[in-house]
């Protein structure tokens, strides 16, 4: 499981319809910003408190949103909204305007705002599909017994839960993401 798989499920052409842009530029901003949420995820899952928030909002979605292939009409971006507003908190313009920096097609932080809200519910989903599909366990119980969504996170973004930030092949986004969460610090 990586997050090529995870990218392979996303309907890149409704994505793009949906953005108006091009499938390439709406494929571009979609690598960028899939890493930067689930890092996001995975910084707020080293804390105990944002890894039981995580994980009760995992409680709260299942995999249906990837089953089968995602459909964008299904997906609730005002639900989005608020996990992405979750997951970076006070940073979100910070996280926002350095995504759409990265973005060398253009589109720039406008974009960025729309597609966040966007990708948020299918990563949880695919999430809680990972979760439920190796451990019956609610995610809940999981992550207060220390279960594997560090370890999901982590694997997602090319290395284990003890593989630094998860940033490989983000260069400096993994570095800014790890500073604006609080990622360094325990």
């Amino acid at each position: 499981m990586d997050i090529d798989d995870l990218l392979s499920r996303l309907p890149i052409d409704q994505i793009a319809a949906s953005l108006g842009v091009d499938e390439k530029t709406a494929e571009q901003a979609t690598r960028q910003a899939l890493p930067a949420l689930i890092g996001g995820m995975q910084a707020n899952a080293q804390d105990p408190d944002g890894a039981r928030s995580l994980a009760g909002a995992l409680d709260d979605h299942d995999d249906d949103l990837v089953k089968g292939g995602v459909n964008l009409d299904d997906v609730d971006t005002d639900d989005g909204d608020k996990i992405v507003s979750n997951v970076f908190g006070n940073n979100r313009d910070q996280v926002v305007n350095q995504l759409a920096g990265f973005n060398s097609e253009g589109g720039g932080s406008g974009l960025v705002s729309k597609l966040l809200p966007m990708l948020a519910p299918i990563v949880l989903s695919y999430l809680a599909g990972q979760l439920k599909g190796g451990d019956k366990a609610a995610p809940s119980q999981q992550a207060q017994s220390g279960g594997g969504l560090a370890d999901i996170l982590g694997g997602l973004l090319g290395g284990g839960s003890g593989g630094g930030q998860g940033s490989g092949g983000l260069g400096g986004l993994g570095d800014l993401l790890g500073g604006l969460l609080g990622g360094g610090k325990r």
